[in-house]
């Protein structure tokens, strides 16, 4: 039962990838290539992060939400926009068009971060004895995560990439990229400050990455269409 529980979880985790992997024409042009660049970079991004986090913030004793903390985490995370960026602009690709690009640039974004930060936990928690739903609710976040990447993978594309996308929309590629890479301080300040319960964060994140990728998808439809 344990190991039953624990794949589930690892199917709910990484499933998702696969099968946006497989189900898009990303595996027509055979972009692995790309997705793993990409998980490449967002490696060292992270490197960069976790040294830039234990120069400017201090270990807090206690599991408050501190403004100056989460503010100082929100201006440290937009180090993944720059990631982004290179990974898009950088690295050598195959000929494939820019929104393949994105979409593998984002899906090896998502994945190494859900290897990252989820494949241990996993490991260790969800073939305990004990069923719990934390595992589950760990997996729901990563396709939230996955949707939030490839999102910002879009915007990124739009901002840097597109020169001849409408003015009016430039303020709200920008704005909808600060919100995306501000997320996890928003997903802090609801646990931490407001308490909200595990079940009610995940129905805010899956809701939010729908949203922010109809609003993604809306945004780079008007600039194609300026082309």
């Amino acid at each position: 039962m344990t190991m039953f529980h624990f794949v589930n979880c690892v199917i709910l985790t990484f499933g998702p990838h696969a099968v946006y992997y497989s189900a898009t024409p990303l595996s027509e042009y055979d972009t692995i290539g790309t997705s793993v660049k990409a998980l490449v970079v967002y490696l060292v991004t992270t490197l960069v992060k976790l040294i830039c986090l234990a120069t400017f913030l201090k270990v807090s004793e206690t599991d408050t939400f501190d403004p100056y903390q989460e503010l100082m985490r929100t201006l440290i995370g937009f180090i993944d926009i720059a990631g982004i960026y290179f990974a898009l602009t950088q690295l050598t690709h195959r000929n494939i068009s820019q929104a393949h690009k994105f979409q593998a640039v984002g899906l090896g974004w998502a994945f190494a971060d859900s290897v990252l930060y989820r494949l241990a936990p996993l490991w260790i928690g969800a073939r305990g004895l004990e069923f719990t739903w934390e595992y589950i609710f760990q997996g729901l976040e990563a396709n939230a995560n996955l949707v939030l990447n490839l999102s910002l993978a879009a915007l990124v594309s739009l901002m840097w990439l597109r020169k001849n996308k409408p003015k009016t929309v430039i303020p709200i590629i920008y704005a909808c990229a600060v919100i995306l890479a501000s997320m996890p301080s928003t997903v802090s300040y609801l646990r931490k400050a407001l308490g909200w319960q595990p079940l009610k964060v995940v129905g805010f994140e899956l809701t939010s990455s729908l949203v922010m990728a109809f609003i993604s998808w809306q945004l780079y439809y008007a600039c194609q269409r300026q082309v």
